[in-house]
This record gives structure tokens, C-alpha cells and sequence, in this order.
């Protein structure tokens, strides 16, 4: 098996302007990239292809939101104070600062490798356990079998862990900082939002934000009234998102500023049975089940997702209908699907309002790595959203027939409630007004046992004493002929950056008879650009019908390079090969005479030579799919010319 080569393709990629590190004339800041003409019209094409798949076939409300957000709007979504990872610092060189899951999930990785090439050699070849430099690097030691199978359990729940135990496995297993070998300190808790201030007096404090969700959850009632009061439907955002990563160390993988694609499907929660679920219940997806992780293992269980959700391990028809249709989303694109899985969130990794969440996992030379998260995220960000500035957001449904039932309700003598509390009356109310049925009916009890007085607190945190006089709880008869209730929310959430550089990674490849010859085997629907035109030479003689026909390429908005430098035609096509451009139109002396020109196909190199018409339309066909290369090699004789290095 061949050993992926990433400096190589690295340099492939950097030479032909994919992207490069942002400001890098002054030294460049980690985690920032800037695309280059090639990535630039990679990535559109991405966003094109998603956009059709999901936003235009799936009926979807797109929206554009503001990326500066103040922030009331994420201490109500929780971001403020929950938005974190865990890092770690080197003990004696402040400046190294480390993540502390990657630390250990990459130190454990590079042990579990060693262990798996000493158990390949001869035992006299083996390094001992004893002679083990201390910073981990390539070292082939062999590990004792509990070691190893403890290391396999600690990767397998590498997202499970809180700070606490991420600093016990840190000391147990002796991993120390990378660079210098030294202690690192323990984990501490860090917020990876942008923080920044609007206006110009710096009083109104805001965020870069770290996701487009909260933007589409803030406008449901305008997407709702758009969509004519229906249910379900789905909003959708495409933008530019933000997150302060402590150590950014993976090219396009870990970055600070990356796009996003998000999409908030709202759904009635007693029913979340997805209308056209039947056309993709039998598509077998690789699932990777808490219960398979709870074993140790990560390897997956092949299962239609119809199986899945009746089986209940997916929750629901709508979360498992969008794992399906990223899952061809996914293989659309060109990503492998030996390389593909899908990872259910343990119990701990998910927020307590989530009912079910799922990553898609696609494998690269950085591991597996998570490049969409599909959750069913409850009723939690409206619920939160709705409290804090009393607008409801919510469906109203009218009833055939009328719903009778009983609620537990707050009434306050508003009388004596503001009149004794003061100043202090509206932080309680505020308080007392958020308290859900179960809560109610303890306060109730609080003041029958107190004999009439109990103690809440107020929003500010502060401790009030209140008195049965100040309020009445109790059960109220209820008839509703109109339904209200607050939706539930799938979101199936794209990270394009890392789905960018994966798709590169599983399209790339060298010819056999010359490893200098790398080639980027892009679908034609992705593909930077679409069709080389190169003339045989500079000779003036093409120039005319190489602008007519460029000319005509581009009226069918086909992405096209020319090509007319002086290198020799086959380093034409090496370099265009390296950009994944996947047909080539050559003209030579004989166009000039007789108009015929010839296509040729990236992959396999072969040509075809017909007239410049037929070539056109064979071109337009490919592009659109509705015919394939090797149909074309069935209806026209293949053209042999001898391509030179």
C-alpha cells in the first residue's frame, strides 16, 4: 500500500496557488488562509453544488446574517459562558500552548503507530520501553498489550473527557510538551470567541460570531410568516464564521476563520417523521453507534438508515433523512466513501437539551476528521431566545377539535408584589416568570412549609424573601382551539474549509510512469476549472481560433485557462493536471486547415479528434453529465498523438 505523500501534495497545492497562509509577507498568523484562483473557484463550486443539493431541491428559505453579533444574543444562546475547550500550557515556556484533547489524542497516535511498527520487526530491532525519548517522535517501542488497549479506549472517547480527567491521563501516561519535553500545567478552560465592541464609546460589547445558527433562530418568525404559516421547513445560511482555536496546527483542518454552511430544519416535536424519508431509507450508511464506542472501538456497522431509525438508534426520521442526503452530498462531491463514516455523540459530548447527534467523520492524513455535525438540537435555542425578550416564537395551529387540560399558573398581586420588593421587583418577576410547571409547584411547597414565606433568587443572583401574600400558584383549567407550541430544530451543520481540503487529499494522485506527475482528480462538477484551451504553440497562426472558441466556451459558461506559453505541450497538460482541470481542447497546425480539434480526458489521457462543433457539444454533455467519457470513446475513434514530458 502506498504511503500518502502530504508535503508533496503541499507542494502541488502551494505552487498552483490553492491557498497560502494570510499575510504572510509579514510573517503570516496561524489559523488564517487566503484562497488563491484555484481554491477560490474550488470553494464556490462546493457552495454551488451544496446550494443545489440542498437549499434549491429541498425547498429551503436561505438567509444572509450579520457576522458581528452583540453579546446579549450569545449569553442567551450560552456561548458566553460555555463555548470553550481545554488547554494546557508548557510548565517552563509560557509562549507553547496546546490543546489539550489533540495533545493527547496526536502523542497517543504517534505511540500506538511505534507500537504497531515494532510489532512488524524482529524483537532485536525493537527500542525498550527504557530508552524511549521523552518527546514521543517516531519512536518504535512496543507496547504492552493493557497499554495499548487502554491508549485504543482513551482515543475511542477522546471527546468524552472534562478537564479533570484530561489532566489525569495526561499524568498517568507521561505526556509532556511537544517541543521542549518539559510538565505541562493543567487543563484550564478557554473561550474561543473573537471578542470585540460597537460602536464607537466601546459600551455595547459584541462577538465575531462562531456559527450562523444563532442569526436564522432570531429571524424563525419572519421565515415562518414567509413561508405561510406552514410546518416543517428549513431555513439556511452561508458565511463566514469565527473561532479563537487555541493552537491552529492543521492547515485548512484547524483554522480562526473558516465558511460554514448551516442548515435549521424546523420541525413539529411529536412529529418528527420526515416526508420524503422512503426515498433514502434504504441507503446503508457506515455508523459508528455510541455502543460501539463504549466497547473501545470505532470501527463502523454497515445499516440503511430505515434500519437504523426503527431500531431507534437514530432518534428520528428527519435527523436520519439529513445524514442520508449529506451522505450523497458527500460521495457527490468526490469525497471516498471507504472514508467516510458517521460518529454518534456520547451522552457527555452532547448539551443537555440535544435529543441526538451525529459527525460526519471523513479520513485524511490528519485522521478522522469531523466536517459536519448533524444534532437535533430540541426546542432549546427558540425556548432560550424566546424568555430572554419575551417575542414568541412559536407555531400556532388551529384544532379540529379543542384540547382541555390542566397547567399549573403564577399570578401576581401585582398590589403588594411591587410595593414591598421596590426597586428589586422586576429582577424576581423575572425570575418567577421563567419558572416551568415543575419549578412552580416546589415554590408552592417552599411557602406551605415556610408557613407563607420562602426565599428565590433574583436574576442579578441576589436572594429575596417573598410571602404567599406577594403571589398565588395554582392548577387552572385550560380549553385551546388554536395549538401553540415552540418547534424543534435539526441542524445539519458543514464545515467547507475541512470538506475542501479532504476532497483534494481523495482526489489526488501521481501517474505510474512518473511521480513527478501529480494530478487532482476533481469531479468535472467541482473542478476549478473545467476545460484547458492550449494551442500547439505561440504561433500566430492559432491566435483567431483560439479566441473564437474561447470565446464560445465562455457564452456557455464554461470555466476555461488558456494556455498559449512557450513550455512544450505535455508540461501544458501536467500543470493543468495539477489544477484537476479535466478536459483539455488542443489546436495544432491541422485546426488551421481543416477546423478539427482535440479533447482530451485528465484521467486517462485519451483523445479524441473531431470537428470543432462536435467537440463543443461533447464538452457541453460531459459538463452537464448526460453522457460519460467512456460512452464518448464508444462513439468517436480515439485520437493518438505522442504527448511530450
Amino acid at each position: 500500500m502506498t504511503t500518502f505523500n502530504r508535503t508533496a501534495l503541499e507542494e502541488v497545492l502551494k505552487k498552483r496557488f490553492f491557498y497560502t497562509p494570510s499575510f504572510q509577507i509579514y510573517g503570516a498568523v496561524a489559523g488564517f488562509y487566503d484562497y488563491g484562483p484555484p481554491g477560490c473557484a474550488l470553494q464556490a463550486n462546493i457552495i454551488d453544488l451544496w446550494r443545489r443539493h440542498f437549499v434549491l431541491e429541498e425547498d429551503m428559505l436561505e438567509m444572509d446574517g450579520s457576522i458581528m453579533t452583540p453579546a446579549e444574543v450569545l449569553k442567551t444562546s450560552g456561548h458566553v459562558d460555555k463555548f470553550t475547550d481545554w488547554m494546557v500550557k508548557d510548565s517552563l515556556k509560557t509562549s507553547d500552548i496546546y490543546r489539550a484533547d489533540h495533545l493527547i489524542k496526536a502523542v497517543l497516535e504517534t505511540r500506538l503507530e511505534g507500537d504497531k511498527q515494532a510489532r512488524a520487526k524482529s524483537d532485536s530491532n525493537v527500542q525498550s520501553e527504557k530508552n524511549k525519548k521523552k518527546n514521543d517522535k517516531s519512536q518504535i517501542v512496543k507496547l504492552e498489550d493493557p497499554v495499548k488497549a487502554e491508549y485504543e479506549e482513551i482515543l475511542a472517547l477522546i471527546t468524552n473527557y472534562d478537564g479533570a480527567e484530561l489532566g489525569e491521563i495526561i499524568r498517568k501516561h507521561n505526556i509532556k510538551s511537544p517541543e521542549s519535553g518539559n510538565d505541562l500545567t493543567e487543563p484550564e478552560e478557554f473561550n474561543l470567541m473573537f471578542e470585540s465592541s460597537i460602536g464607537p464609546t466601546g459600551h455595547l460589547k459584541g462577538y465575531l460570531r462562531p456559527e450562523t445558527a444563532q442569526g436564522q433562530f432570531l429571524n424563525f418568525k419572519r421565515f415562518l410568516e414567509f413561508n405561510n404559516d406552514k410546518m416543517p421547513f428549513a431555513s439556511a445560511s452561508i458565511g463566514r464564521s469565527f473561532r479563537n482555536e487555541i493552537s491552529p496546527r492543521s492547515g485548512l483542518i484547524r483554522v480562526r476563520e473558516f465558511l460554514m454552511a448551516e442548515i435549521e430544519h424546523y420541525v413539529d416535536p411529536f412529529n418528527k417523521n420526515h416526508s420524503r424519508f422512503n426515498e433514502v431509507k434504504d441507503i446503508r450508511l457506515p455508523l459508528v453507534p455510541r455502543s460501539r464506542q463504549s466497547e473501545g472501538t470505532m470501527e463502523p456497522i454497515e445499516m440503511a438508515i430505515g434500519e437504523a431509525v426503527e431500531k431507534k438508534l437514530v432518534d428520528n426520521e428527519t435527523l436520519g433523512y439529513f445524514l442520508a442526503r449529506t451522505f450523497l452530498f458527500l460521495v457527490k462531491l468526490g469525497i471516498k466513501p471507504d472514508k467516510l463514516r458517521f460518529r454518534q455523540h456520547m451522552p457527555n459530548e452532547m448539551a443537555h437539551y440535544a435529543c441526538d447527534c451525529w459527525d460526519a467523520d471523513i479520513y485524511n492524513s490528519y485522521g478522522w476528521i469531523e466536517c459536519v455535525g448533524c444534532a437535533d438540537r430540541s426546542a432549546y435555542d427558540l425556548t432560550v431566545h424566546s424568555n430572554r425578550t419575551k417575542e414568541k416564537l412559536v407555531v400556532r395551529e388551529n384544532l379540529s377539535e379543542p384540547i382541555v387540560y390542566e397547567k399549573t399558573v403564577l399570578e401576581i398581586n401585582k398590589k403588594v408584589f411591587g410595593p414591598k420588593l421596590r426597586q428589586n421587583s422586576k429582577t424576581v418577576e423575572d425570575y418567577l416568570t421563567r419558572l416551568n410547571e415543575e419549578q412552580l409547584e416546589a415554590l408552592k411547597k417552599s411557602l406551605e412549609d415556610g408557613n407563607g414565606v420562602t426565599k428565590v433568587p433574583g436574576t442579578d443572583g441576589n436572594q429575596y424573601e417573598i410571602t404567599s401574600e406577594y403571589l398565588t400558584i395554582k392548577r387552572q383549567t385550560f380549553t385551546e382551539h388554536v395549538r401553540e407550541y415552540i418547534p424543534n430544530v435539526i441542524e445539519p451543520s458543514f464545515g467547507i474549509g475541512r470538506i475542501l481540503y479532504s476532497l483534494i487529499e481523495h482526489v489526488y494522485w501521481t501517474r505510474k510512469d512518473d511521480e513527478q506527475r501529480s494530478v487532482l482528480s476533481f469531479p468535472p462538477r467541482v473542478a476549478p476549472f473545467k476545460c484547458l484551451l492550449v494551442p500547439l504553440s505561440n504561433n500566430p497562426a492559432f491566435t483567431d481560433l483560439v479566441n473564437d472558441i474561447a470565446k464560445r466556451l465562455r457564452k456557455l459558461s464554461i470555466a476555461i485557462k488558456v494556455d498559449d506559453s512557450s513550455n512544450s505541450i505535455g508540461r501544458r497538460y501536467s500543470r493543468n493536471d495539477e489544477l484537476g482541470t479535466p478536459f483539455a481542447i488542443t489546436i495544432d497546425f491541422q485546426s488551421v486547415n481543416d477546423t478539427t480539434i482535440t479533447l482530451r480526458e485528465r484521467d486517462t489521457t485519451k483523445q479524441i479528434r473531431e470537428n470543432v462543433e462536435t467537440i463543443l457539444q461533447v464538452l457541453k454533455d460531459l459538463l452537464e453529465e448526460s453522457t460519460t467519457w467512456e460512452k464518448v470513446l464508444e462513439t468517436y475513434p480515439t485520437f493518438t498523438q505522442q504527448e511530450l514530458d
